[in-house]
């Protein structure tokens, strides 16, 4: 079974051979009807037949997953605190030398199927030496570059709005309002307004993007969403399906401690100070939907997103890091080497009937 986070790598590297195949395709069409599908220049251009379209289709849709694989495992990550202008120039290059690698190499193969002779052979590496002199290479460049800018603004548009909150966009699963049942976390660092104080404005807001930064592999992890980033609070929730594993929102608050806990020295170091956060968890029904006119965005709304963030704003008063309401606490049932120890029922503002509270502690 696939970890949370290779499908989240593997759902974002998918879209990257679509996009490169569509591309490709619809310039193939606009050329052959441009030139009534007649080779103009057979000296360095390849006759389109049906091995040639094949191999052509399953290549450019290759070159697609493998500059997507680049982009989102490697490359993405390399340069994602270089300014816009560095990111443009270093990608630039990178992936001019690599496009002119994969000329290279898919060229003759092509080149070979249409003539039925070895890749090798002098007469594929002659018309291969003929197409870098000529514009059908010009042509074939303009080609790959502007496949690779739609697929690379996909993927900074993916990166900014949310994998999965662009997919529904795509889909319109919530462009009707529709009720389902989710599990919301509200983590808030404990401390901030001290912090902020000694910190000043902007070394704070380098601490909360290495903060929530350290977050991001613990809410992958454990399958979660981020719905918001509010201030020093994040909020993040799981869609209830027969898929959902529940315990999960568990997992996820212990993943983002250890994170934390892992990088104690370096925020000492860098801050003087070791970050930490309390969280409230729990479950219920909210209307999801599509908002906005100027800027669109899904939303939740619902009573549980109200009830979550008392429950949390409860965990000072209890000396916890974690508060847990009862609705959740009975569809968990238990949690690895964890009990549920009862802090009462609590008066929430805002709600008429008070909420039985739990945390847990080892067993």
């Amino acid at each position: 079974m696939l970890r949370p986070k290779t499908k989240r790598n593997l759902a974002r590297i998918l879209p990257f051979g679509i996009i490169w195949l569509v591309i490709g395709w619809l310039i193939l069409f606009i050329q052959e009807a441009a030139t009534q599908h007649k080779n103009l220049n057979p000296d360095a251009a390849i006759t389109l037949t049906p091995s040639v379209f094949v191999f052509a289709s399953l290549a450019v849709a290759i070159v697609g997953w493998a500059v997507g694989a680049v982009e989102v495992l490697w490359l993405g990550r390399l340069f994602e605190k270089k300014s816009f202008s560095q990111k443009l120039f270093y990608k630039v290059l990178f992936y001019s030398v690599f496009l002119l690698i994969v000329m290279i190499i898919v060229y003759p193969i092509a080149a070979s199927l249409e003539l039925g002779l070895s890749p090798l052979h002098s007469k594929v590496l002659e018309k291969l030496s003929n197409f870098f002199i000529s514009i059908d290479f010009a042509s074939t460049a303009v080609s790959l570059a502007f496949s690779l800018f739609v697929s690379l603004f996909y993927s900074e548009i993916n990166e900014n709005v949310g994998h999965g909150v662009l997919m529904n966009f795509f889909t319109g699963k919530y462009h009707k309002p529709i009720e389902e049942k989710r599990i919301f976390l509200f983590s808030d660092m404990k401390s901030s307004t001290t912090i902020a104080e000694k910190l000043g404005h902007i070394k704070y807001f380098e601490l909360l993007r290495n903060y929530y930064s350290d977050f991001s592999d613990a809410i992958i992890d454990s399958s979660g969403e981020v719905y918001q980033y509010v201030g020093d609070e994040i909020v993040i929730t799981w869609e209830i399906n027969q898929q959902t594993d529940i315990s999960r929102c568990i997992d996820c608050f212990f993943l983002m401690k250890e994170s934390l806990s892992k990088r104690a020295a370096w925020y000492e170091k860098q801050f003087g100070l070791q970050p930490t956060f309390k969280a409230g968890l729990h479950i219920g029904p909210v209307t999801t939907g599509e908002i906005g006119t100027l800027k669109k965005e899904i939303i939740f709304t619902g009573d549980v997103l109200n009830a979550t963030a008392r429950i949390q704003s409860l965990c000072n008063r209890f000396g916890t890091d974690l508060l847990i309401s009862k609705h959740l606490a009975d569809q968990l049932g238990s949690y690895k080497n964890y009990s549920f120890k009862s802090m009462g029922s609590q008066s929430l503002r805002g709600k008429e009937e008070p909420l039985q509270l739990y945390t847990l502690e080892p067993i």
